[in-house]
């Protein structure tokens, strides 16, 4: 079964391959990245029409191929990925953050949601369900430093902003390329953190298989 992966960051597909290797490995995945949708959002600041319809050529091009579902990883575009999904339903047609997104929300009603691009910060808020309080989080700089090559600053950044979150009951961390610095986040705030990739492919597997 193939399985489209579609980036806005270059840094998001070898967590998310990690996942599948994991939870389910027979899917056989296919990557599209135009890492140049998260450059120009961060030029315009705001979601516009153009980058829809990049969306939108992606998606129909990964369908072509074959594609049973597609997953994708940017978590600054929800409203892009929402108009994909309804133009190709049924597929399924996955937001980053949205089997994440309902773990969180059953840990608590105050979530911290820590994020490297500050995109992610204005987008993912509203897709919270009512009642849940979130407060954002960005950890400066460490986005940079994985796009310098250097993982463990990155990681360094990621710990030293965590502890503003201490207040909240859960902690969900806002891009695919944090999951490796869940472990260095539960030991900052002492509270449960939740990532994206191996929900994501749980609710992807669930979708298509029952």
């Amino acid at each position: 079964m193939r399985i489209a992966l579609i980036h806005a960051l270059r840094h998001s597909p070898p967590p998310i391959e990690a996942a599948f290797a994991e939870i389910w490995p027979e899917a056989r995945l296919m990557n599209l990245l135009d890492d140049s949708l998260a450059a120009d959002l961060a030029r315009e600041g705001r979601l516009t029409e153009a980058m829809t319809q990049r969306f939108l050529t992606l998606a129909r091009y990964a369908a072509g191929t074959g594609a049973r579902g597609i997953l994708f990883s940017c978590s600054a575009f929800g409203p892009c990925i929402e108009a994909c999904a309804r133009d190709l339903a049924p597929m399924p047609v996955l937001k980053p953050n949205e089997a994440a997104i309902e773990e969180v929300a059953g840990l608590g009603r105050r979530i911290g949601l820590l994020a490297t691009f500050p995109g992610t910060l204005t987008s993912m808020p509203p897709e919270f369900p009512p009642g849940v309080t979130v407060v954002p989080c960005l950890a400066e700089g460490a986005m940079a430093a994985l796009d310098a090559g250097d993982p463990e600053r990155h990681d360094r950044l990621v710990e030293q902003a965590a502890p503003a979150l201490r207040e909240c009951d859960a902690i969900l961390l806002g891009q695919f390329s944090l999951a490796r610095a869940a472990p260095m986040v539960a030991r900052a705030t002492g509270r449960p953190v939740v990532t994206t990739p191996g929900s994501a492919v749980r609710k992807l597997r669930r979708l298509l298989q029952g």
